[in-house]
């Protein structure tokens, strides 16, 4: 897994490209869309591709219950690091790269809630 989530390469997708990820933002998705949702935006390239910009909507009731139940603060690098997995997910199984903005059921979360907890 990745340390650093704010520039990494993922895994080649099924086309076997590799695509260089960059975050760019993270904030309250009430204030931009009047949704209940930390938006974390990354942009995303590949060498034969032009860049593209993806929007992971991290819905807060998930965040408020996946952090009670795993005892983890509710914080802004936790948010980045849930959005930077699905993002990975995303490319590494070509699911969902047609839109922009997209938004990871609890059950992802929760998943890769895990995976942060076990590389800790």
């Amino acid at each position: 897994m990745t340390q650093n989530f704010r520039h990494f390469q993922t895994q080649a997708d099924p086309f076997g490209r590799v695509w260089d990820v960059e975050f760019r933002w993270q904030q309250n998705g009430i204030s931009i869309r009047h949704a209940d949702t930390v938006d974390v935006k990354f942009d995303v390239a590949a060498a034969d591709e032009p860049k593209q910009e993806k929007v992971i909507a991290l819905t807060h009731p998930h965040l408020m219950k996946l952090s009670g139940e795993l005892g983890v603060p509710l914080s802004d690098p936790w948010c980045m690091k849930l959005a930077a997995l699905h993002l990975t997910h995303m490319i590494e199984t070509d699911e969902d790269m047609e839109r922009t903005l997209v938004t990871p059921s609890y059950t992802e979360l929760a998943g890769y809630a895990r995976q942060l907890q076990q590389s800790a």
